[in-house]
C-alpha cells in the first residue's frame, strides 16, 4: 500500500484527497518542507531504492512553493542554503563510497586506478540536449499539476520517461564504446608465445564466489523488505557472476603461460563516479542502459546538478 500511495503522490500530488493540512498554511510554517520549496526533496528521489528515506514527514505543496518563490524574488526568504547543506552531505557520503570502491579495485587491479569517468564519457552534445528536454518537461508537468490538469501532467511525465529511456540507451552505447577500448587495453597473450595446451579443469574463483554470495544475501534482504524489483536485479547480477570464467589452476609447466593469460580471466570492474555502483567492462548495452535509467543513478544526477546550480547562485 505504501508503494501505491507513493506512486499516486507522484502522479496526483500528496494533497490529492484535499488534505486539510494545506488549508490556511503559509510557506514558512514548520510543517512545510523547505527542501521541496527550494526545488528538490531527497525523500522523493530515492523511493523504493536502497537509499529510500521513507516519505517526507513535511508538507509538499506547489501552491506554497509558488508563494515562496514570489517571496524569494522580493528578498524576503531564501532556503537555498538549507537544501545545499542536505544534498552536499548526500554527495559527500556517495563520493566517500566511490573513493573506497576505487581503493578496493586498485588493490586488486592497478588498472582500476585510472577507471573510466562515466560522467565524462557520457556527456555528448545529444545527451546534454536530452537532459535539457527532460528538465523542461518536468517543469511543464509541475505547471500542469499546479493548474489541476492531471491528465496533461501524466502525459508529460510519460514523455519524461521516454526521454530518460532514450538518454539511457545513448549513454549505454557511449560507455560501451569506452569499455571496448578499455578491454582492448587489458593484458593480452603475447603474439609470439608458444602454442598453449588446454588449461586444466577450472576451480571456482574465491573472489567471484564471495561476490555471488553477497549478491544472494542482498537479494534475500531486499526480498524481506518487499523490494521485489531490486531483489530480482540482485539475483540477475548473481547469475551473471556465475557465468564468468573461473580462475584456472596453475599447471606444472607454468613457463608455457604468461601472467596475462591468467589475469585476462579476471572480472574487470569499474565504478560509476555519479552514484558509486559497480559496472563491469563485460556488461551488455542493455545492462548499462538499466543502470543509467535506474532511480538511484537518476537521483544522484539530480542532486549533483542541483548542487552545481546552487553553488553558481552563491
Amino acid at each position: 500500500m505504501d508503494a501505491i500511495r507513493k506512486q499516486l503522490d507522484v502522479l496526483m500530488g500528496a494533497n490529492r484527497n484535499g488534505d486539510v493540512r494545506e488549508v490556511d498554511r503559509k510557506y514558512y510554517d514548520r510543517e512545510v518542507c523547505r527542501l521541496f520549496l527550494a526545488g528538490l526533496c531527497p525523500h522523493e528521489l530515492f523511493q523504493l531504492t536502497k537509499m529510500d528515506m521513507g516519505p517526507c514527514p513535511k508538507l509538499h505543496s506547489l501552491q506554497l512553493r509558488k508563494d515562496y518563490e514570489e517571496a524569494k524574488a522580493k528578498g524576503q526568504d531564501n532556503y537555498d542554503r538549507d537544501l545545499e547543506d542536505v544534498i552536499d552531505r548526500l554527495i559527500i557520503e556517495c563520493d566517500r563510497k566511490i573513493t573506497r570502491a576505487l581503493k578496493r579495485l586498485d588493490e586488486e587491479d592497478a588498472k582500476a586506478a585510472i577507471a573510466i569517468s562515466v560522467s565524462e564519457v557520457t556527456q555528448a552534445p545529444d545527451i546534454v540536449e536530452l537532459s535539457k528536454q527532460i528538465k523542461e518537461k518536468l517543469k511543464e508537468a509541475n505547471r500542469f499539476d499546479f493548474e489541476g490538469k492531471a491528465d496533461m501532467k501524466i502525459r508529460a511525465l510519460e514523455e519524461v520517461e521516454e526521454l530518460r529511456a532514450k538518454r539511457a540507451d545513448k549513454q549505454s552505447i557511449l560507455l560501451l564504446e569506452a569499455f571496448n577500448k578499455d578491454r582492448a587495453s587489458l593484458p593480452q597473450p603475447l603474439q609470439n608465445a608458444p602454442q598453449l595446451a588446454p588449461f586444466p579443469a577450472a576451480t571456482p574463483d574465491p573472489r567471484i564466489q564471495e561476490m555471488i554470495n553477497e549478491k544472494l544475501k542482498k537479494a534475500e534482504d531486499l526480498g524481506e523488505q518487499g523490494m521485489v524489483d531490486e531483489a530480482q536485479k540482485a539475483l540477475e547480477e548473481a547469475e551473471a557472476l556465475k557465468k564468468l570464467p573461473a580462475r584456472q589452476d596453475p599447471v606444472q609447466d607454468s613457463s608455457k603461460y604468461t601472467a596475462a593469460d591468467v589475469r585476462i580471466t579476471d572480472q574487470k570492474l569499474r565504478v560509476c563516479d555519479i552514484c558509486g555502483a559497480f559496472l563491469s567492462v563485460y556488461d551488455s548495452d542493455r545492462r548499462l542502459a538499466d543502470h543509467f535509467g535506474g532511480k538511484l543513478h537518476l537521483g544522484y544526477i539530480q542532486i549533483r546538478e542541483k548542487l552545481a546550480e546552487l553553488q553558481v547562485l552563491v
